[in-house]
């Protein structure tokens, strides 16, 4: 039926964890095809009441994924195996350009917002029962995002963006719904829709963002969410312009039951405005995460959106870790009144090294994509080769691997460590490990 492999069980969660044995020891390899429910009941000699059990689980923990009369498979990178495990490690002298984190020297530091926070809590202990969200981080959050033309709504804190999108897609969605994202797209996004048991469907992009005919056709295909990088998108750098989000609100509109999701993490390092679709659609969200421009460890990032899904994410967060640490809340603050983070002077070093190196591939013959952020898409050819041949010129980069579904192969380098000097040397590495690749919408 399988192969070699045979899948056995006579209750729901025996079959569930046959199949699982099965992903794990790579006896099933990602886009194995499953029996159709019927046929694997017969075949176990069980109700298939109690083989559609299993396959739900399976749904659930994000091992398999049903593409209606398709059946249903092996997702291509089962939950136990996440994107981020495909990566390359830089062994001694080789200069690694595929981490994806911020410049050190471009972070602000620390010690005098904790030490502000410490010294409140002193004197307002932090206890059970307070409001989730501290009073000064949601009034200066919320004129942030007010004078970014963001509708006005309830605010709660979440830590990091990844667990805001997780929240507020389980505040709506069951298993089994569709999920519009971007292709190529952040791999925890990636990652996080089918581990919740949702569908991943893929929306090609440009360096203006998501393109609406694709929006339109995922959504018109039954897609119940969609998720947006504002700005600086992550592999690409893609932002939304105003045309384009003029586009895609006219998209949105005729579809006002999906759930809209914005993640704008290039907030405080990226000076590209923002173009919010907030509102587009009866229910959506918009977050922003403090890690890039203040910090990966500080694990706070300020969420808004409509009454219903803050209503939902907030009593849910209740059930769970209650609050985000009203300490980090109040040192994230302290960080946002001093004006810790110069944005235009931040944003201003990253864009050197991206616009030097996105031209210096240019005049190599090599297309590449870097509007905004810290990283830069190369398409090539032929992505294990060129990961390899980077590698043995003495630079790690991140596999596109860990960021596509349907798009071509490619590669993504992040400038935060290179100094100018880095950017021919990076260039000449690039231009002869891909070879030419015509510039394309991604995806």
């Amino acid at each position: 039926m399988l192969g070699e492999y045979r899948i056995v069980g006579r209750r729901a969660s025996e079959i569930a964890a046959s199949v699982e044995r099965g992903v794990g020891s790579g006896e099933l390899a990602p886009g194995q095809v499953l029996p159709p429910m019927r046929e694997l009941a017969e075949h176990l000699g069980v109700n298939p009441n109690t083989v559609a059990a299993a396959y739900r689980t399976l749904r659930e923990r994000g091992v398999i994924e049903t593409a209606g009369r398709r059946g249903s498979r092996v997702r291509p990178l089962p939950a136990t195996t996440a994107r981020g495990a495909i990566r390359i490690e830089a062994p001694p002298g080789v200069r690694d350009v595929g981490e994806g984190n911020p410049d050190p020297a471009l972070l602000p530091p620390l010690e005098a917002a904790l030490t502000a926070a410490a010294r409140h809590n002193t004197d307002h202990p932090a206890l059970y029962g307070q409001a989730p969200v501290d009073e000064e981080f949601a009034r200066l959050a919320r004129a942030a995002l007010t004078a970014d033309g963001v509708p006005e709504g309830p605010l709660a804190v979440t830590s990091g963006a990844l667990d805001a999108i997780e929240r507020v897609l389980a505040a709506h969605l069951r298993p089994g719904d569709a999920v519009a994202v971007e292709d190529p797209g952040w791999g925890s996004v990636l990652d996080l829709v089918p581990a919740l048991g949702l569908t991943v469907v893929p929306v090609a992009l440009d360096d203006d963002g998501p393109l609406p005919e694709a929006v339109e056709r995922a959504l018109g295909g039954g897609a119940r969410a969609l998720v947006v990088t504002c700005r600086a998108q992550n592999p690409t750098g893609a932002a939304v312009g105003a045309e384009r989000a003029a586009e895609l609100r006219r998209v949105l509109s005729r579809h006002p039951d999906v759930l809209l999701i914005e993640d704008d993490h290039g907030h405080g390092f990226v000076d590209v405005p923002l173009r919010p679709l907030a509102g587009a659609t009866g229910h959506w969200a918009l977050v922003r995460s403090a890690a890039k421009a203040y910090g990966p460890d500080l694990r706070v990032a300020s969420l808004t959106g409509d009454a219903v899904t803050l209503d939902r994410v907030l009593g849910r967060q209740r059930l769970g870790p209650g609050w985000v640490s009203r300490l980090l809340q109040r040192a994230v603050a302290h960080l946002w009144r001093t004006g810790a983070v110069d944005t235009p002077a931040v944003a201003a070093a990253y864009g050197r090294r991206r616009d030097a190196l996105v031209r210096a591939l240019a005049e190599r013959g090599v297309g590449a994509h870097g509007r905004s952020g810290m990283n830069v898409w190369v398409p090539v050819r032929e992505e294990t080769g060129a990961v390899a041949r980077l590698l043995h010129a003495g630079w790690a980069v991140a596999p596109g691997a860990r960021f596509r579904l349907a798009t071509g192969p490619g590669v993504r380098l992040t400038v935060s460590g290179l100094a100018m000097a880095d950017i021919g040397p990076l260039a000449d590495a690039v231009a002869a490990a891909s070879g030419p690749v015509a510039a394309r919408a991604h995806g």
